[in-house]
Order: structure tokens, then sequence, then C-alpha cells
């Protein structure tokens, strides 16, 4: 029972979390706040945006795993926890890869006439950096899916 209770925590966690910053947090930001200011203000939530990524996934994904292997039929656990690993994996990705080489090229944003080629760079980051942020928020939600079909006594 606390090893479901945990994992379900720490799944709602890391789903809260993207949900709450790319719904609500980034988008606030960006409408409030002038172009420059708010990539500060975004650069200085990221950190620890990944880092609640990082630990609610690595516990959610290693708790999966547990449930998987020990559940009777696997079937529903078993996919959540692929599903789970490769969020995981984007999300270290995403944050440890994609985000310094975004932050090193952030001023680019903020100047009237940028550099083509870093701005290109820049812009194509940001894009990759959205798109995993909706892989994850998708993989999680399938994770969500397969909890409940785990739990329903069908998987």
């Amino acid at each position: 029972m606390i090893v479901l209770f945990l994992y379900l925590l720490a799944l709602g966690c890391w789903l809260g979390a993207v949900v709450f910053f790319s719904f609500v947090t980034a988008p606030a930001v960006f409408i409030n706040l002038p172009i420059a200011e708010a990539g500060k203000v975004i650069g200085a939530i990221f950190p620890r945006y990944y880092l609640v990524g990082y630990i609610a996934g690595a516990i959610a994904v290693v708790l999966a795993i547990y449930l998987t292997i020990s559940a009777s039929n696997r079937g529903w656990w078993s996919v959540t926890a692929l599903g789970l690993a490769i969020a995981l994996g984007l999300t270290f990705y995403a944050g440890l890869v994609i985000l310094p080489r975004a932050d090193s090229l952030r001023h680019v944003a903020e100047e009237s006439n940028p550099d083509p080629a870093q701005k290109s760079e820049f812009d194509h980051l940001h894009s990759l950096s959205v798109y995993l942020n909706g892989a994850v928020l998708l993989l999680d939600l399938w994770a969500v899916l397969g909890t409940a079909g785990a739990l329903s006594g069908r998987g």
C-alpha cells in the first residue's frame, strides 16, 4: 500500500508540475512581462522545474518497475513503467542537454538584430524543448491510464 501511495504521489507531482508550468506559469509570464524579463523568470524556474521531474520521475519509474515485478499480471504495469522510463529520459535530455544550450543563446531572443545563425539555433532548441515537454506530458498521461488499467484488475 505504501509503495502504491508513493508511486501515485510521485506521478501526480510530476504530471502536475508539467501541466502547471505548461498551461499556467509559462503563458502567464510571457503574457504579462516583456520578453527579456519573461525569459529571465522562466530561466530561473527551469532548474527547479527539471529537478522536480528528475526526482518525481525517478521515484515513479523505480516504483512502477517494482509494481510490475510484484504484479501477478504485468500487462498494464509493464507499459506504464516503459512509458515513464521514456518520459524520464526525455526530461533528463531536455534539462541537461537542451536547457544549457538554449541558456547560452537566450540573449538572442532579447536582441533587436540578433545573429541569424544563433537566432535559428535558439528557436530550434526552444521548439525542441516544447516538443519534449509535450511528449513527457503525453507519456505521463499514458502512465495515468496504465495505472488505472492495472488497478482495475485488468492488468
